[in-house]
């Protein structure tokens, strides 16, 4: 009996050793199966539950004016979000968050009572309302910072600028435009929780985190310039109640846009109740009849071809012309009978320019217009651009030929008018119109620079100047329709436009509804600012002369005054040298150098691709207080090189590592 004992207690015990063998061997394979072949599996599943991401966007890059004036930057602004699941009382929680934030307590309550473990309640609200929701200390609410777009000045070049949507994309131009260069990627916000899905503190996982890789915006815009553009465009509008406005400014010799102004305006800050008819840039998106500032077209077209001189003598009627089935009358009843070419600019006739189509004939005068750059886009960096309406050539009637000599029938853009008047300023040479300078990095480390574009050689040198000689008697004299844009001691070059406005109800041009404008440049004998200003349907002083050129003179002087103070005597040049450049530069499609001699101590010197100590050593040389910004090698130089040296001899340099 003892001995069977025995026996059955061995094999009691081996089958306890086999026992636990197999479930060690078990667990071994268990543990392998989760340490080894199902680790990085189950990893993943924990780092799911205890941690949360949330993608975020960027940071735009910042959009800055010529001389590095911030016009749009992003500032970090707190976002309220929940997790649903952690909110014991959802009906509690609405009606406080609804106080604070302003919102409907019923559709808070809606997104707190679903199913999901994460919503957002409200974007990017104000500092007061993130210090009170942080106060409450709801469970299961929390702020996130998010990048919130500003524009530091408010509604300034708000046109240009555009806006951005709740996600931070582009809507409106340049930032539309512009979008993903301004964007970058976005971003990770990861956090961790506890078991119960409480938040701990944010977590940083260096293989999630994306670079931000966005750019900025460098514009030709000057924002000084764009104020007094703006506050000037405005007054006139309001004193003349008119229902709105445009005015540009460019520099003529680069086609670079100082300035581009709508009336009325509206904050890119707060959009919230605009309506989008007031976002539209109506100085690249609308077309009109010019009306008579389309005249210097047609004679620069005519005198280019040989077809009239300044001499040649046209007999105006008196007042009344006859052209097949339609009588052609001078503005406001004028009557004038025999002018001469630069009289007929001088007094705005429409007659005569009429004779002077009808001599030059339908085929040269549309391929004058073309050339001048009407009938097609500008190419200029904005959405929107509209290319205006020129009717083919083969459908021109004499009526139609007649009448567009005066600027009625053809419609154009205000950025086609002040290329085109700044090609007549530039000896005949059209410039590609630009708004953006180049981009720079996170670092403002220059990544892409743009130079001025020539499109065409529209007329020759001679040309230009002849034209230019009469656009300044428009202003400069006494019974000139421009006089009232004269500036002093500066000569004015321009031309008044009173144009009607179709009423496409009735079929016929209205004899109430007009557009005012004047368009002009200066200096006359080296044009550096050319400026355009439209008045929309004033109630008072309905002609250019009167309501528009006022603006322009009001604008010009605070230029020159203000900003551009170099400008009033004028520099000594090679007239038959600096011709000879600017047809090769057309003929070659690049823009024309600049020859400055470095010895002449009479002018600013050339800095362009100087070291700063090669700089600073001409400067001091010449006795010129020079400011320095950047470093590297020397890109852009104000005032420019060539510009005679007055009292103010000083100069700022920006230099680049870039190429």
């Amino acid at each position: 009996m003892a001995a069977d004992s025995k026996k059955w207690l061995k094999v009691r015990i081996v089958s306890l050793l086999v026992f636990f063998l197999v479930l060690f061997i078990a667990l071994i394979s268990r543990a392998f199966q989760l340490q080894v072949l199902s680790g990085q599996k189950l990893k993943t599943l924990a780092q799911k539950q205890h941690t949360a991401t949330l993608p975020l966007q960027a940071e735009r890059g910042v959009i800055y004016d010529r001389n590095g004036e911030k016009l749009a930057a992003s500032i970090l602004a707190d976002s309220v979000c929940a997790d649903p699941s952690r909110i014991a009382e959802p009906s509690r929680a609405s009606a406080q968050l609804a106080q604070i934030l302003e919102m409907d307590k019923n559709a808070i309550y809606k997104k707190l009572a679903g199913p999901k473990n994460f919503i957002w309640l409200a974007r990017r609200i104000s500092p007061d309302q993130a210090v009170i929701v942080e106060n409450a200390n709801i469970d299961g609410v929390f702020l996130v910072k998010e990048p919130k777009r500003f524009y530091p000045n408010g509604e300034l070049a708000a046109h240009l600028l555009g806006f951005v949507g709740s996600d931070t994309s582009g809507l409106e131009g340049l930032e539309k435009k512009y979008d993903e260069l301004l964007k970058g990627k976005s971003q990770k916000h990861v956090w961790t929780r506890d078991a119960k899905g409480k938040r701990l503190f944010p977590h940083a996982d260096n293989e999630e985190a994306v670079k931000d890789v966005n750019n900025n915006l460098v514009l030709t815009i000057d924002s000084r310039i764009q104020y007094l553009v703006e506050t000037h465009l405005k007054e006139a509008v309001q004193s003349k109640g008119a229902r709105g406005g445009i005015a540009i400014v460019m520099d003529p010799k680069t086609g670079e846009i100082l300035a581009m102004a709508n009336e009325a305006g509206f904050n890119p800050n707060n959009i919230k109740g605009i309506k989008p008819e007031r976002w539209r840039n109506r100085a690249i998106a609308d077309s009109f009849d010019p009306g008579s500032t389309f005249k210097p077209f047609l004679v620069a077209g005519a005198l280019d071809a040989g077809i009239i001189k300044e001499k040649d003598k046209f007999f105006c009627e008196w007042g009344r012309y006859k052209v097949a089935d339609r009588i052609i009358r001078e503005a406001n009843s004028k009557k004038h009978g025999t002018l001469s070419v630069p009289d007929i600019l001088k007094y705005s006739s429409n007659i005569g320019s009429s004779k002077i189509a009808e001599k030059m004939g339908r085929e040269k005068f549309h391929d004058y217009i073309e050339k001048f750059g009407f009938g097609a886009r500008t190419g200029i960096e904005l959405n929107g651009e509209a290319k205006g309406l020129l009717r083919p050539m083969q459908k021109w009637t004499k009526v139609d030929t007649a009448m567009i000599a005066f600027g009625q029938g053809i419609s154009v853009t205000a950025i086609q008018l002040i290329s085109a008047i700044s090609a007549i300023a530039n000896n005949g040479i059209l410039m590609k119109p630009y708004i953006v300078r180049g981009f720079t990095d996170n670092d403002n480390r220059l990544v892409k620079m743009y130079t001025p574009t020539v499109a065409r050689q529209v007329i020759s040198p001679e040309t230009a100047r002849r034209v230019t000689a009469m656009l300044t008697e428009v202003v400069d004299a006494s019974d000139g329709t421009g006089k009232n844009a004269r500036i002093v001691n500066v000569a004015v070059a321009g031309k008044t436009g009173t144009s009607q406005i179709f009423d496409f109800s009735r079929g016929i041009y209205s004899r109430d509804k007009v557009r005012t404008s004047f368009i002009g440049f200066f200096p006359a004998d080296n044009p550096q600012v050319a400026i355009l200003v439209i008045l929309d349907q004033p109630q008072h002083d309905k002609w250019g002369g009167v309501a528009a050129a006022p603006v322009f003179k009001n604008i010009g002087e605070q230029i020159l005054n203000c900003y551009k103070t170099n400008i009033r005597e004028n520099p000594v040049f090679d007239q038959d040298q600096a011709n000879k450049l600017q047809l090769v530069a057309a003929e070659q499609n690049i823009p024309a150098p600049i020859t400055v001699d470095n010895n002449d101590e009479t002018v600013m010197p050339d800095f362009q691709g100087l070291t700063i100590r090669e700089t600073i050593k001409i400067a001091k040389a010449r006795a010129i207080e020079v400011s320095i910004a950047g470093s590297g090698w020397a890109i852009n130089q104000y005032p420019k090189a060539g510009t005679p040296l007055t009292e103010d001899r000083s100069c700022k340099v920006t230099f680049s590592v870039s190429d």
